[in-house]
């Protein structure tokens, strides 16, 4: 009966083992400047990436690090609807996809352009997921606790879904096609 399972056992825990490995990583990365009370690289980073987004979308929007936290405030419209932090930066929900892939592959070639481009796609969904949350919480601040606790997390958590579907469907366990007279 083991000998049924031992894929899924396999899968388990390369996914766990992957996953915490990370974990562990991404702390050791965060400590170095949680120690210091800083914003780490990363969330200054995505910080960033959302005023630009907010600028190129027509609004008035800047950052600024918080003196006595490890955050980093964004300003809309002259005021400071948000702040991002390392809960905000993506990187725990790249953890999960990354881990998933990882322990789902095949190939390396395949499975590295597949995380490439899932981060990617995490990133950017991520940058606009702030952006639009900055946005509810200066024009319709009343859906702004359901939006950041509910709405939000559905969306980026079902991009990680969706990307998984399409890693499983589409690339982990595509199947050659045998040559001409060769049994399947």
């Amino acid at each position: 009966m083991l000998k049924e399972f031992k894929p899924v056992l396999i899968f388990l825990v390369k996914f766990v083992f992957i996953g915490l490995a990370l974990m562990a990583l991404y702390n050791v990365y965060l400590n170095q400047y949680h120690k210091y009370n800083l914003p780490d690289p990363y969330s200054i980073f995505v910080a960033d990436c959302t005023v630009s987004t907010l600028n190129t979308a027509g609004f008035d929007a800047d950052s600024a690090i918080d003196k006595k936290n490890p955050w980093v405030w964004i300003r809309m419209e002259n005021l400071w609807p948000s702040y991002i932090n390392e809960g905000c930066n993506a990187i725990s929900v790249m953890i999960i996809f990354v881990a998933f892939v990882l322990a789902f592959s095949k190939g390396w070639i395949r499975t590295l352009l597949f995380v490439i481009g899932g981060l990617l796609i995490i990133q950017l969904m991520n940058i606009f997921r702030i952006a639009l949350l900055n946005w509810i919480f200066v024009y319709h601040s009343d859906y702004g606790k359901i939006a950041h606790d509910y709405l939000f997390p559905a969306i980026i958590y079902g991009t990680v879904v969706l990307l998984w579907i399409v890693w499983v469907k589409y690339f982990a366990l595509k199947i050659e096609k045998p040559e001409d007279g060769e049994r399947a």
